[in-house]
C-alpha cells in the first residue's frame, strides 16, 4: 500500500483504485454510438419504446414546442402544461389518484423516503431494495430498520416492536421487482401487515411498471393495491416508457406535501419537456398495445428456460428481468466482455451493486426481441459461460 503523503489531499483515491483493481471491480464508461451493431440485452428498454417512431417524434414535437430544457424548478417556471398531462394520464393509467413528476427516478425514490419519514418515523426497508431507496432512508432522519430480503414476516415483528407512540408513524419501503435477480416482492402481504399497523406501503415500481398488471399497469395494479390510501408507488420513466424521469403515485394528499416538502422537487429543475412528451406518448401507446407487457414476460420465461436448459444457474424472472450467476466478480467481467466480442450486449453485476456478493449476468427481455434473436443471444451466452 503507498504511503500517504499529506501534501496530497487525494491520494487515497490512488489507494482506493489499486483495491478496487485486486479484487476485480474495477468500472469503466462505454460509450456507445448511435447506431449499434450489437443485440441490447443489457438496457432497460423493456418493452422496446425509446425508438419508437411515435415516441422519438412526441420528443421532437415537444423540444421545438417548449424548448430543450424546462428552465426552472416545477415551483417557478419547470412546470409546463406537458408535465402536468403527463401527470393526469400516468395516475389513471396505473389507477392512482394523482401523480408528480421528477427529472429522474432516483430523485423520486429520494423524495418519497426522506419527505414521508422524519425523525419521529420508523422506516422498514427490505435488505435488496435499490440504492436510491436505501439512499432516500439515510435522508430520512428516520429510525431505519433493515430486514430480510422479501419478508413480511420479518417487517411484522419490527413493527409489533416498535411501540409507535402518540404521533409517530411506521414506512414499509420495497422494491417490487428487485433489479439484481428480477424477483417480485410479496405486495398483497406487506400490504396485509402493514395495516395491521397502521404503517403506509412506499413500493418503488421501476421494474414492474409496463411489465406487470394488466397492460403493463405495474406490480401495485396487479396486487390490487393501486389507489388504496395506504400505498405510494414510484415509478421511473426511463425503463417501459423509453424515455427519462421519474414519478411518485398515489393520495392526492400526499402528492401535495410532497408538493411542498420534497428537496428533490422544489430545488431540482424540472423534467426536460423532450422526456415528458416522450414519456406521455409512451403511455398512450402501452394503453393502445396492452399485449406489449405479455410479450416481455414471456420474452424473459423464455431466456430463462432455454439458459437453464443448457446447464447455466439462471434466476426464475418474475418480470423483465433475466439473472445468470457468474462464478467470480472477474470471471462476470470476462464473460460479459466475451458476450460483447460475439455481438451481445449484456449487463454485468458486481459488487458493490449486489447485495448478496455473488456476480451475474444481467439480461433484460425485451417486448420487441424476435424468437430468432432470442435463440442467438442464448447461443452466444452459453458458449461463452465459464467453464468454472
Amino acid at each position: 500500500m503507498p504511503q500517504q503523503r499529506q501534501d496530497d489531499p487525494f491520494e487515497w483515491i490512488d489507494v482506493q483504485r489499486e483495491r478496487r483493481g485486486r479484487a476485480g471491480l474495477v468500472r469503466r464508461l462505454s460509450v456507445r454510438p448511435a447506431d449499434s451493431p450489437l443485440l441490447d440485452l443489457a438496457s432497460n428498454d423493456y418493452l422496446g419504446l425509446a425508438r419508437h417512431p411515435e415516441v422519438t417524434a412526441a420528443a421532437a414535437e415537444a423540444a421545438r414546442r417548449w424548448g430543450a430544457g424546462s428552465t426552472g424548478s416545477r415551483l417557478v417556471t419547470g412546470s409546463t402544461e406537458l408535465h402536468a398531462a403527463l401527470e393526469t394520464e400516468l395516475a389513471a393509467f396505473c389507477g392512482f389518484e394523482a401523480a408528480l413528476v421528477f427529472s429522474s427516478g432516483y430523485a423520486a425514490n429520494l423524495a418519497a423516503v426522506s419527505a414521508l419519514g422524519g425523525r419521529d418515523a420508523l422506516v422498514v426497508s427490505d435488505a435488496g431494495n435499490h440504492a436510491s431507496l436505501i439512499d432516500g432512508c439515510r435522508l430520512s432522519r428516520a429510525e431505519v430498520a433493515v430486514v430480510p430480503h422479501a419478508d413480511p414476516e420479518a417487517v411484522r415483528k419490527v413493527l409489533d416492536g416498535a411501540g409507535l407512540g402518540e404521533g409517530g408513524r411506521a414506512l414499509v419501503v420495497t422494491d417490487s421487482v428487485f433489479s439484481v435477480d428480477g424477483d417480485a416482492a410479496p405486495l398483497a402481504d406487506h400490504a396485509a401487515v402493514c395495516r395491521a399497523h397502521g404503517a403506509a406501503l412506499v413500493v418503488d415500481d421501476a421494474h414492474g411498471l409496463g411489465v406487470l398488471g394488466a397492460g403493463g399497469r405495474g406490480a401495485v395494479h396487479a396486487a390490487g393495491l393501486a389507489g388504496a390510501p395506504d400505498v405510494v408507488a414510484t415509478a421511473t420513466l426511463s425503463k417501459s416508457l423509453g424515455s427519462q424521469g421519474g414519478a411518485i403515485l398515489g393520495p392526492a394528499r400526499v402528492i401535495e406535501h410532497l408538493v411542498n416538502t420534497a428537496r428533490t422537487f422544489i430545488f431540482d429543475t424540472g423534467l426536460n419537456p423532450a422526456a415528458a412528451g416522450a414519456a406521455l406518448a409512451s403511455v398512450r401507446l402501452l394503453r393502445r398495445e396492452p399485449e406489449r407487457a405479455a410479450r416481455a414476460r414471456t420474452v424473459a420465461a423464455e431466456l430463462h428456460g432455454r439458459l437453464t436448459a443448457a446447464g447455466l444457474a439462471a434466476v426464475r424472472p418474475d418480470a423483465s428481468v433475466v439473472s445468470v450467476r457468474a462464478p467470480s466478480p472477474e470471471q462476470a467481467l470476462r464473460w460479459a466482455a466475451d458476450c460483447r466480442a460475439a455481438g451481445l450486449l449484456v449487463g454485468c453485476f458486481r459488487p458493490p451493486s449486489v447485495p448478496d456478493g455473488i456476480s451475474r449476468l444481467r439480461l433484460t427481455a425485451r417486448a420487441d426481441l424476435t424468437d430468432q434473436r432470442i435463440e442467438e443471444a442464448v447461443g452466444v451466452i452459453v458458449r461463452t459461460a465459464p467453464t468454472a
